[in-house]
């Protein structure tokens, strides 16, 4: 059978940190409470004029060139992404236009923060029905740019950033034992939509709107809702979870992702944590903690991971791939 196999990761995080310190001249806030409720220490903001297409463009090019491809050998981009350039045309477009590619198509997803699981299984799913066999999948986002400032619990939690992965489409057996995408599982629930939303929009308000959360319902969702649909994948595949070589989680905050582990009886060790660098990314958390641990050597090919998210919709999911 075809197997999406990751060929190539890349990243890219802008230039400007902002560091807690920095963050308790804008709020009432301070490195100690931001540290201990959530683990972040920093993160990414993009500059002035620097937009999500342009950290997307330097993500996948990095993973162009990790993977040895060339733009014109890409026959789809999938963006994911919650703070596109405009309403339309889709920010993959742009990326398209950016690589200087003339073929293929383009267009984004939209999952907040499980943006880049609901990408990657589309893209896996496109490539095992033949509409394409090389894919590059991106999540980027600029949430400094729908983040209310003078909100301590919200404007503490959020940076920019962008990653991405090149699948192409292998011959693989049909065991569990191939390289590439191995499951995926999605979710969602509009009915809790009012947890994790943006207060605008062009439909309702004709403006952009800024991000409104209700925290503590969030964390609570959170951990019940991923520990249950890694459960899913695992049984899925025929899996138990002593047979993963490392979690990659959507990067949150510490607490969930430590909760989640603890769910499933995972030691720390195996889990993949970046957020005290970047802090939530959203959709760009994922491929920049598998970018961050393919190069420093943690994940080495043949390791079996499970990626796992969930974002505002609420949307939840989770895929296994083997490097």
């Amino acid at each position: 059978m075809i197997r999406s196999t990751v060929v190539g990761c890349g990243a890219y995080l802008p230039d400007r940190i902002m560091t807690n310190d920095d963050l308790s001249h804008l709020v009432d806030t301070s490195d100690e409470w931001i540290t201990q409720r959530t683990g972040i220490r920093q993160r990414h903001l993009a500059a002035t004029g620097e937009f999500t297409s342009d950290l997307a463009t330097a993500a996948a090019a990095d993973a162009l060139g990790d993977a040895g491809v060339m733009p014109a050998d890409v026959d789809l981009i999938i963006v994911a992404t919650a703070t596109p350039d405009e309403t339309f045309p889709s920010t993959a477009t742009t990326v398209q236009r950016k690589l200087g590619m003339t073929s293929g198509a383009a267009f984004d997803v939209q999952a907040v923060c499980s943006g880049f699981v609901y990408a990657l299984s589309v893209a896996d799913s496109m490539i095992k029905n033949g509409l394409g066999s090389t894919v590059l999948v991106i999540g980027a986002e600029t949430f400094s740019r729908i983040i209310d400032w003078t909100d301590r619990h919200t404007c503490v939690l959020f940076g920019d950033g962008a990653g991405a992965v090149v699948l192409r489409a292998e011959q693989g057996t049909g065991s569990i034992a191939d390289r590439g995408v191995l499951a995926n599982i999605l979710h969602s629930d509009g009915n809790l939509h009012d947890l994790l939303y943006v207060d605008g929009g062009p439909s309702t308000t004709g403006t952009t709107g800024l991000l409104r959360m209700t925290g503590r319902e969030v964390y609570r969702h959170a951990v019940v809702k991923l520990g249950a649909v890694i459960t899913e994948t695992l049984e899925a595949a025929g899996l138990t979870a002593d047979e993963i070589d490392w979690v990659v989680p959507h990067q949150a905050n510490n607490r969930i992702i430590a909760s989640v582990a603890d769910k499933l009886g995972l030691p720390v060790e195996r889990v993949v944590v970046t957020v005290d660098k970047h802090a939530n990314t959203s959709a760009a958390s994922i491929p920049l903690a598998l970018h961050a641990a393919a190069r420093d050597g943690r994940i080495q090919r043949g390791d079996l991971l499970l990626l796992e998210a969930l974002g505002g919709g609420m949307t939840w999911g989770a895929n296994l791939l083997r490097w």
